[in-house]
């Protein structure tokens, strides 16, 4: 599938960064001298197993862990200094977890997203939410209370609240954890869709290396260490990255386990596990 290469410029530029958790009980790598740029336009897959350290980096990348070392520039800023360019940022958290009572309609969650823009009228911003909504599949949804929609259908919700700001760039962390394919589908070709037609770069951490293979221009594959990073039919197409990542994923699976499993004879109970 051909995807644009988008331009030359750099938006993201990851050099040389390594996480550590320390405590009195232990102490752990989450990541190690890791380096990526994300041109714009990129589509950026991320994949790795479970506790490669993905949602580590994209608290760093965030600003919201501060204590890495290495740095990390978005549109040219270090994002602990410079809180105003995550108004640039869009960012959907792995595992949303929405409270189903709770009495707000997809139009009035979708509204959120308009706080502090200040530069369209009251009709505009109620024009452009209902555009939003429409963009993401939802506008016979509108008036439909959050917790009546599926877990797919919240996730595009989410994300019609971050495009209400127009973000240059959109991070997701596994968003399509515990829905069925079906509604990933839908879920992707959205994706592509903000891509493709509204040049918005993607950077999106997933397990489903299909989905992967199909929508992402770039990949890096992440298991606290860069295993790799470039374009993806580099990776798709090489028999021994595959097979090479794939036994990295399962001996990473395995160990999980036993940091997981306190009874384990390998494992002392006091090793903390991190995505």
């Amino acid at each position: 599938m051909q995807i644009a290469e988008g331009s030359t410029t750099a938006i993201v530029d990851v050099k040389n960064v390594s996480y550590s958790y320390n405590n009195s009980f232990s102490s752990s790598i989450i990541l190690n001298d890791i380096s990526f740029k994300v041109k714009e336009g990129d589509f950026l897959g991320i994949i790795g197993p479970n506790g490669a350290g993905k949602t580590t980096l994209f608290q760093c990348m965030l600003g919201l862990l501060k204590d890495y070392d290495g740095e990390i520039t978005i549109f040219g800023e270090d994002t602990r200094r410079n809180k105003l360019v995550l108004k640039k940022i869009a960012y959907i958290r792995q595992k949303n977890f929405i409270d189903r009572s709770f009495p707000a309609t997809v139009n009035e969650i979708v509204s959120l997203g308009t706080v502090g823009i200040k530069a369209l009228s009251k009709e505009k911003k109620e024009d452009k939410i209902l555009s939003v909504i429409e963009s993401v599949g939802l506008f016979e949804y509108r008036n439909k209370r959050i917790g009546q929609l599926s877990g797919g259908q919240q996730q595009r919700v989410l994300i019609a609240k971050a495009l209400i700001a127009d973000p240059a760039l959109l991070i997701l962390d596994e968003p399509t954890t515990g829905i069925d394919q079906s509604t990933q589908d839908r879920f992707y070709a959205l994706l592509k869709s903000l891509n493709h037609e509204k040049n918005i770069t993607i950077i999106w951490s997933s397990h489903d290396l299909g989905a992967v293979n199909k929508l992402a221009n770039k990949v890096a594959c992440i298991n606290k260490n860069m295993f790799f990073h470039g374009n993806a039919y580099e990776f798709f197409e090489n028999e021994k990255l595959l097979k090479a990542y794939s036994e990295s994923a399962m001996q990473a699976h395995m160990q999980l386990h036993l940091n997981k499993n306190p009874n384990s004879s390998n494992n002392n109970g006091n090793n903390p596990t991190y995505s």
